[in-house]
């Protein structure tokens, strides 16, 4: 990503939730005009006098002072933020005003207000992940939609309307004065998890890897484990999931770009330090008697994260934790996820009739790895023709060039298996880790 684009993803979130407290939410389109002229006005400097020692303190300060004279030039003439009311009517107290809100802590206040403002339940909750990504990840309309499979014009569409939305509401979310804090949060959080999982494992055309999506739901996760009103168990459960999956980033593609099994990823290269936060935060999500599903997904990238090699994996305790969450949160991919620890720990058999009993499978048929996990367990008990067939299967619904070369690579060892790899019968994995999808 070129270093502007990636400053602009950095600071552009920040600048708008700023600049729409202090104009008020139905002003969001002047707020996104100050910032985009903030950034053009950067380029053109830093042209010529090059990059500064502090680029975002450079972009705040331009923004601020932006603020400043069209609050000054509009006056009274424009409705701004009704709950700043006078104190940008006057000299004397509007420059502090503007200044306050942009003291690191009314910042983050800001982004928080704004994203509990994105959870509005009059918009849809797919357009709603679309707001946090447009409007406080710095994303384009075509980068949006293009995170979501649709077309810019449509998403254009949808995004328009719900500005709208938020625009009758007048003024952001109050998280020290609103009573449905609590109510918005569950929402919040899922954005954020759906958020990080196109990042992690989504369906861009351009890679299966979109660290910048994930490093993004990180950031807005860690303001709500910062803040005394939104810091929960939930909260913290959610932000050790995702510190154990970004940990393993860096094994997931190979020197070559290739998609890298979790089997065959090099553990060296997981991020220690993630993990350990990681710990740490799920240690913090025990308070209180509230199990929900993030603390057992973290539970669970917690044992494949203490495994020093594949054959090492607690796969019994990692059974009982699907078996937990299919209670709380029964889903045909939780299912799915079930069946392959199953196959991990009694052999590729058991795994195929754990997926012939999942409910509502045929949810799954547009999921590529669905019918991968079939080939691979088909593979091992040296079936290569069944093999094959889920294989290509799966490479039809290949959703950018790496899954494909993956696929591929699948389907040509269907058509050379040994027995040594592909046993007839495999009761157990004690002498082989499986493979695991990534």
């Amino acid at each position: 990503m070129d270093p502007a684009e990636h400053l602009f993803r950095q600071e552009a979130g920040r600048l708008v939730a700023i600049l729409t407290r202090l104009f008020g939410v139905h002003n969001l389109a002047l707020a996104e005009d100050v910032v985009q002229d903030a950034f053009c006005r950067a380029l053109e400097s830093w042209k010529f006098h090059g990059l500064p020692k502090n680029p975002s303190a450079w972009l705040m300060t331009t923004a601020k002072n932006r603020a400043l004279e069209i609050l000054r030039r509009e006056g009274t003439a424009r409705k701004f933020a009704p709950e700043l009311g006078r104190l940008l009517e006057s000299e004397w107290t509007l420059a502090p005003a503007v200044e306050e809100h942009f003291e690191p802590a009314a910042i983050q206040d800001g982004q928080l207000r704004m994203m509990f403002s994105c959870i509005h339940p009059g918009i849809p909750e797919e357009t709603q992940l679309a707001l946090i990504l447009h409007l406080l990840c710095g994303f384009s309309v075509e980068e949006t939609a293009a995170a979501f499979l649709k077309k810019a014009a449509a998403m254009e569409k949808r995004i328009g309307r719900a500005k709208k939305t938020l625009a009758g509401s007048r003024r952001l979310f109050n998280l020290a004065g609103a009573g449905d804090v609590a109510e918005r949060l569950p929402a919040v959080l899922r954005a954020l998890y759906l958020l990080f999982n196109e990042g992690y494992h989504g369906a861009s055309a351009e890679s299966p890897v979109r660290g910048e999506l994930c490093a993004e739901a990180r950031r807005l996760v860690s303001l709500l484990v910062d803040n005394p009103q939104t810091t929960t168990p939930a909260a913290h459960a959610l932000t050790a999931l995702l510190c154990f999956l970004a940990a393993r980033l860096p094994g997931r593609l190979d020197a070559a770009g290739n998609l890298t099994l979790l089997v065959d990823q090099d553990r060296s290269s997981w991020d220690r330090a993630l993990i350990a936060e990681g710990r740490r935060q799920l240690g913090l999500s025990a308070a209180g008697s509230e199990v929900t599903a993030y603390h057992l997904e973290a539970a669970i990238a917690d044992l494949h994260a203490r495994a020093a090699r594949p054959e090492d994996t607690d796969w019994s305790g990692i059974i009982a934790l699907y078996d937990m969450l299919m209670k709380i949160q029964p889903s045909p991919v939780v299912a799915l996820n079930r069946a392959v620890a199953l196959a991990q720990r009694d052999g590729p058999g058991r795994g195929l009739e754990a997926i012939a009993l999942i409910t509502d499978r045929e949810r799954l048929a547009r999921y590529p790895f669905y019918f991968a996990a079939m080939g691979e367990f088909e593979l091992r008990l040296a079936r290569r023709d069944e093999a094959r067939e889920h294989f290509q299967a799966a490479l039809t619904l290949a959703r950018n060039p790496v899954e494909r070369r993956f696929l591929e690579g699948r389907v040509r060892e269907c058509g050379d298996v040994s027995p040594r790899r592909c046993p007839k019968s495999q009761p157990t994995v004690r002498s082989r880790a499986p493979r695991t999808f990534p």
